[in-house]
């Protein structure tokens, strides 16, 4: 029999954010590999398939998480290649900021087996949710906080500005404890006053992971950042700085008056 990969997101908030498509896979799944956030999630899987086998074992500290990644790849591959069908299952959305993810489907796809990636709930979709924000509003901006700084990625300030990760900028290792230094934290604070004003409101924002729980919102001036509680999986929402400014030839020929576009807008 030809093995296949059927690549599959838990959501964040444990178990109620997963699709019954998602559902359908793991449990029919040969195979069932996983990498989740939260123990109620991790006890549902088990459950729910008995040939389930946690990941967490990728990360270690003398390893770079690029080289852990490799890792889920191998055995997530290993797998398919012995004739089974596997379900490899991540936290959130399971394209959205997890690399072995993409890697898992192209390399199988490159070997002549089926893979396929279903898509999930990820962290942004909360976002919008719990804060209220509508992307179609102003246009919405969305990087990875180390990737934004390294290649000083141009944005508009006139749009919401999304930035993941922020808790672990310039780290690429792994630490069990989750607690990281705060030197990349301070250099992306100084790049951002570069285009907002120190009193700027932002958001540090977590979604929630169990439904009893709230979502960490803490709202506090760009200039104070710092002193925020910010973690591993924190992100930061930067709201536009000012309403953006209709170009006027662009209204002329697409037959817009000013005030429709103030109402667009």
């Amino acid at each position: 029999m030809k093995g296949s990969l059927t690549v599959v997101g838990t959501g964040i908030r444990s178990v109620a954010q997963t699709t019954l498509e998602s559902r359908a896979s793991m449990e029919g799944a040969d195979r069932l590999l996983y990498l989740v956030a939260d123990p109620v999630t991790e006890a549902w899987l088990r459950q729910l398939n008995p040939t389930h086998e946690s990941l967490a074992d990728c990360y270690r500290e003398d390893l770079k998480r690029i080289d852990s990644y490799h890792e889920m790849v191998a055995r997530t591959l290993a797998y398919v290649r012995r004739g089974e069908h596997v379900c490899l299952a991540f936290y959130g959305h399971p394209g959205v900021f997890v690399y072995p993810s993409h890697k898992a489907v192209a390399e199988a796809r490159a070997e002549g087996f089926d893979a396929v990636m279903l898509a999930g709930v990820s962290a942004e979709d909360c976002l919008f949710a719990d804060l209220g924000i509508d992307p179609a509003d102003h246009g919405c901006q969305s990087f990875e906080a180390t990737d934004f700084l390294m290649r000083r990625r141009r944005f508009d300030p006139t749009s919401h500005l999304i930035l993941w990760q922020i808790g672990v900028v310039g780290e690429i290792g792994y630490r069990p404890d989750q607690r990281f230094h705060r030197d990349g934290l301070a250099v992306l604070v100084e790049y951002l006053l570069e285009s907002y004003p120190a009193n700027h409101q932002v958001t540090v924002y977590e979604a929630a992971q169990y439904a009893v729980c709230d979502p960490i919102v803490d709202v506090c001036s760009l200039e104070r950042l710092l002193d925020a509680d910010v973690t591993a999986i924190s992100t930061l929402y930067v709201p536009p700085r000012e309403l953006g400014v209709s170009d006027p030839e662009m209204l002329q020929r697409l037959g817009l008056k000013q005030h429709t576009a103030r109402r667009a807008s």
